[in-house]
């Protein structure tokens, strides 16, 4: 093994590292996925993904398998407090923009299987359980891996590049030799997962008792399943919370018992708010728990993670055919450290409603939010929108609004074929433009710009007339809103741009061909001693 150069190899075989991993073997790389452990590990962790995280499954060609594994939200998530009002509503139904159910929750080692099989199925990538990596050189042209395996020994490889989705006492952050940013946010909750035995109907599926005696929240955990997260009270210790017997008091509030409950799990964890610096360092990056970790209140962990890979791998898949210089790995964590943030702050701003222990604070706080009718604009706090940081978005000229935001995923028909935006179109970057003419007739010069960069341009609007058919009239609603004519969407569907005229898509074009091509100045720092 030791003479494979590896094009990547990923350090963790949870979801992060193994959606990293079939992004990347979908792009034609060679893939190892080193995970420590010998066997998955069985039970629930985390529960829930939105829309955007359903993109993505359907971009790993795993859709159906999704769907059949997650439970959509019907209703919506509802914060109530000792008396049983109403101190918020968030509508979780419905479809989102894009093309998923707004909320979904799941059982981790049902997904994770779901992705071990696809990756199992590719040639090019290679899972080896049981093998953990004791040490990393980047040599500036590729990194040496060393690992031990069950039976002892120990094993090396090299690759072009490293990926660290291994959790939050990450190896790979740690050879990074990043600090960390930390909001000093900890709050010790028991977390209870449960299988049902009777078939109680939940309504609505999921909400949060604000009880200053003892905050709780009941959510899914998947189909057939529910969590219960119970946090710790001043005064008593985890050792106490943590046991099967503190587990079933708890939950005889809601008449679960052993005889209409089994108890599949409980565990304390410590909620924490903090991010990585760097993100990437030469040949080595961390993606997931490695790189942030952050309150559940918002439901982010696991899709901040799935974000952080979708944006890293088709910089990575870039980097790796010759296409773009290594130091576009580096608007990697201007970008992502960034977005998370948004969804760090959000969490935390939610927690501090939520893990109110001060019965007078508890009344006011009610207090204010029954006035505002449980509105969740009017009573919850305001956090700024989720917007990439600096890197492969910003152009003179374009709709500024607009970049480093999600782009939607409505249908279109192509030749009397009707699907989501990606499954017509496909992996890559994309120029579309509202036009009811195909785009290499409405925009000859940009067309030719387009190509010259690599870019696929395509119009959406009339059928018949334009490339791309706009059933449900989404599209035609969303560019008016916007105020803009054509829109610069990267593959991992984030914004690089937009233009209110036509005449500005050939800057736009040459502005990100400028951002992403290879510069052949890379510096590959090298790793601390």
């Amino acid at each position: 093994m030791r003479d494979t150069v590896h094009d990547v190899v990923v350090v963790g075989a949870g979801p992060v590292g193994l959606a990293l991993a079939r992004m990347l073997g979908l792009r034609g790389h060679e893939v190892l996925v080193l995970e420590r452990w010998p066997e998955p590990y069985a039970l629930p962790r985390a529960v829930h993904f939105d829309d955007e995280i359903g993109r993505i499954f359907q971009n790993l060609g795993l859709a159906d398998e999704v769907r059949g594994l997650s439970q959509p939200v019907p209703d919506h998530y509802e914060w109530r407090n000792a008396a049983g009002d109403a101190l918020v509503r968030i509508d979780w139904s419905g479809t989102a923009d894009c093309g998923w159910p707004t909320a979904n929750f799941f059982c981790q080692p049902e997904l994770e299987q779901v992705l071990a099989a696809a990756v199992a199925a590719m040639d090019n990538v290679t899972l080896r359980r049981g093998a953990e990596v004791v040490e990393l050189a980047d040599t500036g042209e590729e990194v040496e891996v060393a690992f031990t395996g069950t039976a002892g020994g120990e094993s090396r490889t090299r690759a072009r590049f490293v990926v660290g989705c291994d959790g939050a006492n990450s190896f790979v952050r740690e050879r990074l030799g990043t600090t960390m940013a930390d909001h000093g946010f900890f709050y010790d909750w028991l977390i209870v997962d449960t299988i049902p035995l009777d078939d109680r109907v939940w309504s609505p599926m999921n909400w949060q008792l604000c009880d200053p005696v003892r905050p709780t929240t009941v959510v899914s955990g998947g189909p057939g399943r529910r969590r219960w997260e119970f946090m710790r009270r001043p005064g008593e210790t985890r050792a106490e919370l943590n046991t099967p017997e503190k587990a079933w008091e708890l939950l005889a509030a809601w008449d679960r018992t052993p005889e209409n409950t089994k108890l599949e799990r409980h565990a304390v964890y410590t909620f924490a708010a903090r991010w990585a610096e760097s993100w990437n360092r030469g040949r080595l990056a961390i993606a997931g728990d490695a790189a942030h970790q952050m309150p559940p209140f918002a439901g982010q962990g696991m899709c901040s993670g799935l974000r952080d890979v979708a944006n890293l791998s088709w910089k990575l898949d870039r980097v790796l055919s010759g296409l773009s210089g290594i130091d576009l790995l580096d608007t990697y964590t201007s970008e992502r450290r960034v977005h998370v943030q948004h969804a760090i702050a959000m969490s935390i701003a939610l927690g501090k409603v939520i893990c109110v222990l001060d019965e007078e604070q508890a009344a006011q706080r009610d207090e204010r939010m029954i006035a505002g009718g449980a509105d969740p604009v009017r009573v919850l706090p305001v956090t700024e929108q989720p917007v990439l940081g600096a890197g492969v978005t910003a152009v003179e000229g374009d709709v500024a609004a607009l970049r480093g935001t999600l782009a939607p995923q409505y249908p279109v028909e192509r030749e009397g074929h009707r699907d989501l935006l990606d499954e017509v179109t496909g992996y890559g970057t994309l120029l579309l433009v509202h036009s009811d003419r195909p785009a290499a007739e409405a925009e000859p010069a940009s067309y030719g710009a387009c190509r010259d960069a690599g870019v696929v341009m395509l119009s959406v609007g009339a059928a018949g007339t334009s490339d791309l058919a706009d059933p449900t009239g989404n599209w035609a609603r969303w560019f008016a809103a916007e105020g803009v004519t054509a829109v610069l969407l990267r593959p991992d569907h984030y914004i690089a741009g937009a233009v209110v005229r036509p005449a500005g898509i050939p800057a736009l074009v040459n502005r990100f061909r400028e951002a992403v091509q290879a510069t052949g100045s890379a510096e590959t720092r090298p790793l601390p001693a």
